[in-house]
């Protein structure tokens, strides 16, 4: 079986466990339940594998609790940002669930001892509530102790006997892919809910790609509606880790994917001191003003969500959108979005922004701020994409790639809205299509139906609208007719039409003729 199978076996049978386990427990509900079960081993065997250092001698499982002294905890939180006793330990739980009639309130203890080992410390916000939403208590997991007792023990035995290896680094690239997954098909069975806090991998990938483009080296990378991680962890899949000097930066508004994010940058063994993620409102209360600028931004905000905008009166003074001259419509945020990215870039760096296409035509407010992306020569590219490529919508959205640091004062149109490869319930890019998309952004030459570098000054004598089909002419996909040919064919077709009714004229006479 090769590595492609196994993964796929592995997530099968992930997938099996969640579905069998959660009984009359929503799928959604449920999902904390299963990917808390999978965070909470894979942080017991790091931690484990970390105290043992590579000595086959040490097993951290085996040693008492009252061996560890405070010496130890004390350097391991530094270092890993949290601690887990040997008795706290996923494989000690687990060996012993089927059996625990205290197993919910002995996981709460548990849970509750892992978040405050890293009180005081530096890694403090980021281990805080990292369990919340993981339950023992809820009577979503039972009505009596005992029914909340049996479904823990399944999930936890389920998680126990997956098979991901030894702890290196083939097991941790399993465990990330595996949370991924997990959230891939919670998304893809959430409906909307779902594609507001997952972009599938495959648009994740040329997202980061073109954030990334050519790029050597970036500070750190950022996305302000940045749900459960996935576009920053694709970042990560497709660079070498060096190139991201000094991390992942994100920020999401709703709390139970602000801690699926941060699992998930655990569970992708980034520590926690190479990720910052915060909970808030990014229009309204945003983070990292003091951090930024940063050399790549990426980011699938929602799309054409209401928002303060000049109901608050301090907002059009705000930094973020004040050089605009105009705000957002409070109906729909999208530019809002654009421009707080816009304000957080570097000078060397790029924005991938995924972006509803009504926000390329309008009037109004967005035609303004249109017009001021393209006056300060910031629109790089825009890019249709195919339709029903995202959990929870249908719609064909454009990626608008924003950059300081252009060479020239054209803007390229990609139409790659016939990209697509027909899945059974969304459509997918491949890498072949990836590719394509990549070599024209790279190349910036004009490729027939496909790609064309458009002047500043066409630009801005067509209102400033940057529609793709404004600029790329479609092909023509109906068939070519050839008249004179047509014309030859139906002489023919009538010539055997009339030949057929005087051969049925003949047949008729010759039969009258014999009943006379």
């Amino acid at each position: 079986m090769t590595s492609t199978q196994q993964r796929a076996a592995l997530q099968r049978q992930i997938w099996q466990i969640a579905n069998h386990v959660r009984g009359a427990v929503d799928g959604w509900d449920f999902k904390q339940y299963v990917l808390g079960t999978l965070f909470y081993r894979f942080i017991s065997e790091n931690f484990a594998s970390y105290i043992e250092g590579g000595d086959d001698s040490i097993n951290y499982a085996e040693l008492a609790d009252k061996v560890i002294t405070p010496e130890i905890k004390d350097d391991a939180i530094k270092t890993k940002g949290y601690f887990i006793y040997p008795s706290e330990l996923f494989a000690s739980i687990a060996a012993s669930a089927n059996t625990n009639e205290s197993l919910n309130t002995d996981l709460a203890a548990i849970f509750a001892a892992i978040e405050s080992s890293a009180n005081g410390y530096p890694s403090e916000q980021d281990i805080k509530g990292l369990f919340a939403d993981f339950d023992t208590t809820s009577n979503r997991l039972g009505n009596t102790v005992a029914d909340k007792n049996t479904r823990l023990a399944a999930v936890l035995k389920g998680v126990e006997g997956l098979d991901f290896g030894d702890f290196d680094g083939s097991h941790i690239d399993l465990f990330g892919d595996a949370y991924e997954f997990l959230i891939s098909n919670y998304a893809a069975n959430a409906g909307k809910s779902g594609g507001e806090f997952f972009t599938p991998q495959h648009v994740s990938g040329l997202i980061a790609q073109l954030a990334m483009h050519k790029q050597t080296g970036v500070n750190k990378i950022y996305d302000p509606a940045c749900g459960s991680g996935s576009l920053l962890l694709r970042a990560k899949k497709h660079f070498n880790e060096h190139i991201i000097e000094d991390g992942f930066w994100g920020q999401e508004i709703n709390h139970t994917t602000y801690n699926l994010a941060r699992m998930n940058m655990f569970l992708h063994n980034i520590n926690y001191d190479k990720f910052n993620i915060q909970l808030g409102d990014t229009l309204r209360n945003p983070h990292f003003g003091d951090d930024k600028p940063f050399d790549a931004i990426v980011s699938n905000p929602p799309y054409s969500v209401k928002w303060k905008g000049s109901d608050d009166p301090t907002l059009i003074n705000d930094e973020r959108f004040a050089p605009a001259g105009v705000l957002a419509p409070k109906s729909k945020a999208d530019f809002a979005f654009v421009l707080h990215a816009l304000s957080y870039l570097s000078s060397k760096g790029r924005a991938a922004i995924v972006c509803f296409p009504g926000i390329f035509y309008r009037g109004g407010a967005e035609q303004k701020i249109r017009q001021y992306l393209v006056d300060n020569n910031y629109v790089e590219t825009v890019i249709s994409l195919a339709p029903n490529l995202f959990f929870g919508t249908t719609i064909a959205v454009n990626i608008l790639v924003l950059s300081k640091h252009k060479t020239d004062t054209t803007t390229q149109f990609i139409d790659a809205s016939g990209l697509f490869k027909k899945e059974t319930n969304n459509n997918t890019l491949t890498d072949a299509h990836i590719e394509k998309i990549m070599q024209a952004f790279d190349s910036k030459a004009d490729v027939e139906h496909f790609a064309k570098s458009v002047p500043f000054e066409d630009i801005a004598e067509n209102d400033y609208n940057l529609s793709v089909s404004n600029y790329v002419e479609a092909k023509d996909n109906r068939e070519v007719v050839d008249i004179t040919q047509l014309n030859v064919e139906l002489r023919i077709t009538v010539a055997k039409i009339d030949q057929l009714r005087a051969d049925i004229d003949a047949i008729v006479t010759e039969i009258e003729g014999e009943e006379l």
